[in-house]
């Protein structure tokens, strides 16, 4: 009865391991898929931020012509005396 309580443990624990050596595959997938969707999402970040950037540039410029601009009329103003 002895030997028939160790093979059955020696087979419980042979499951367990295929179960545990199952499971770490799955793992080590499912986590390279997440790091190749970290990566890209990383990637979009990068393309937002620039975005972003160019956008404030642009505003950046626009502001800097639009004072131009007020500063021309308040001259044209002055030079005709009108008041504003």
């Amino acid at each position: 009865m002895t030997e028939n309580t160790e093979n059955l443990l020696i087979e419980m624990l042979k499951g367990l391991r295929n179960e545990v050596r199952d499971f770490r595959v799955r793992f080590e997938n499912d986590m390279d898929d997440l790091k190749a969707r970290m990566s890209s999402l990383e990637s979009a970040m990068v393309g937002v931020k620039r975005e972003v950037t160019q956008g404030d540039e642009v505003d950046a410029r626009q502001q800097v012509l639009l004072d131009r601009i007020i500063k021309r009329i308040e001259r044209i103003e002055r030079r005709l005396e009108l008041e504003g």
